[in-house]
Formats: C-alpha cells, sequence, structure tokens
C-alpha cells in the first residue's frame, strides 16, 4: 500500500528469501506444525502472532513450507478462524482512536480528520475485496458504531 494515498516512492522493507521447499534444518514434522497452529490458535492468539511464535520460538521460518497451508487455513479447518479479518480488525481499532481523538476536544486536528478519512476508505476498500471472496456476508458495511461494538 505505499501509493494509495501519498505520491512518495515504494515501501522500503525487509523480504524473505525465496525458497520453494522447507529447509531440512526444521526441527518439527509437517504433524507437530498442525498442532502448534491449533495449540496457540485455542490460546485466542492471531494468525500473524502464531506465525511469530512459530518462527521465533520454534524455529518454522514459514508455516505455509512446512506444512503446505496457511496458518489461516489451518486454523478455519479447526473451527478457530475469527469473525473478521485481522487486518479488517487493525484498521476499524485505528479508526475508533483516531474518532475518540477527534471527539475528545481535538476537533481543530485537520491532519488527524484526513487520517481517519484515509483509514476509513481502506476499511471500505477492504470490505468490498472480502464481500468478494465471500468472507464477510453480502450485506455486512462499515460504520464507526458497528466498529465499536464489534472491536469492545
Amino acid at each position: 500500500m505505499a501509493r494509495m494515498h501519498a505520491r512518495r516512492r515504494g515501501s522500503s522493507r525487509s523480504r524473505r528469501p525465496l525458497i520453494t521447499e522447507n529447509p531440512e534444518w526444521v526441527p518439527l514434522s509437517k504433524d507437530e506444525v498442525m498442532e502448534m497452529v491449533v495449540k496457540l490458535g485455542k490460546e485466542g492468539m492471531t494468525s500473524s502472532k502464531i506465525g511469530l511464535v512459530m518462527r521465533d520460538q520454534h524455529a518454522v521460518p514459514s508455516v505455509k513450507l512446512a506444512t503446505d497451508k496457511s496458518v489461516m487455513e489451518i486454523l478455519h479447518e479447526n473451527d478457530l478462524s475469527p469473525k473478521l479479518p485481522e487486518d479488517l480488525m487493525a484498521l476499524m481499532r485505528k479508526a475508533i482512536n483516531l474518532n475518540i481523538h477527534v471527539q475528545n476536544g481535538n476537533r481543530g486536528d485537520i491532519a488527524n480528520r484526513r487520517g481517519l478519512q484515509l483509514v476509513e476508505s481502506k476499511i471500505r476498500r477492504l470490505v468490498k475485496y472480502y464481500k468478494r471472496l465471500d468472507i464477510l456476508p453480502k450485506d455486512w458495511n462499515y460504520s464507526l458504531k458497528k466498529a465499536e461494538l464489534l472491536i469492545e
């Protein structure tokens, strides 16, 4: 999302090395990795947090390479997938925090109001995408009140 709302250049970041199969130095087998993902999912961790724990604590660089399934696919098979996607929840939290800032006496903070507009446009774009993939129901709509109820 480097050029979505600004004319800046692309984003600079580190990238994972291009590997197509699971390295032989990974200590866990396919079944052990799947069991671990399910266990962490039952503890209430998000999919990104599960990936970080698997990488940092269990030396599994990629769950997808180790199991041929993504973390979300494994969680979905075991009925542990969240009601709303993680990226949508994070954007809704950000919109709520920006709105609270505007409502708490900072009405003149024009940059914040613009930021709120940009975040809400990202949310609407993401909702349209998830409706197209049938992850969200077709009649689901975003509103700030609904986001506050869902997050809290």
